[in-house]
């Protein structure tokens, strides 16, 4: 294995991180998520250690910074000093009001409601990213619409839901397309705002 660095470690990072995943939505028992959560640490630690090689920041730099970002994102939670506030606001929304106020005053550089959503995501994941950020810019959109605009029929269950996408998947493979290439067009073309995506059938 030649000299380890931060490019070369990233298939790890992500493959540890989908053994995690793989591992909650499988129940895969307590023993396999503290192992599979162990590997992801290590994917923390081995880069922490690289940038600590080149001077840039170690792993307590790590640490310090995630605890500072904690008090200073969730303001309804700690006080400046790190203790617990002595009530907490009464709903999901007003938490979720305040988590955005507070990220969006530390980038004021973002522009945009979707600045900061990784291109690198699966396509389905960075629709799902996308939808989410445009319904919290425009949260009242007409009954039974998405922010993109789509209609929102779709199965009653995610097993159905999960048929439905492989079914999809399927036929176009039988076709010649490539769903995750169009997936990536669809998501372009509508943070350009050329479109949204269209109803569902």
């Amino acid at each position: 294995m030649g000299a380890l660095t931060h490019e070369s470690l990233v298939e790890y990072l992500l493959e540890e991180a989908y053994e995690v995943a793989e591992t909650i939505e499988t129940a895969g028992g307590d023993a396999e998520l503290q192992s599979e959560l162990g590997d992801v640490l290590l994917q923390v630690v081995l880069h922490a250690r690289l940038a600590e090689e080149r001077g840039a920041f170690d792993l307590g730099d790590v640490a310090a910074g995630l605890t500072a970002k904690m008090i200073r994102r969730n303001p309804h939670v700690f006080r400046p000093d790190g203790s617990l506030q002595d009530s907490f606001p009464a709903t999901v929304e007003e938490i979720v009001l305040k988590w955005d106020a507070v990220k969006k005053a530390e980038k004021p550089e973002r522009g945009h409601v979707f600045d900061g959503v990784p291109a690198a995501l699966p396509a389905l994941a960075r629709a799902q990213k996308l939808l989410d950020r445009a319904e919290r810019a425009n949260p009242a959109p007409a009954a039974g619409q998405t922010a993109a605009g789509t209609a929102a029929r779709v199965p009653a269950t995610e097993e159905e839901l999960g048929d439905m996408l492989f079914g999809i998947v399927a036929g176009a493979r039988a076709a010649g397309l490539d769903a995750e290439r169009a997936l990536r067009g669809a998501l372009r073309r509508f943070q350009d705002g050329r479109g949204s995506l269209p109803p569902a059938q």
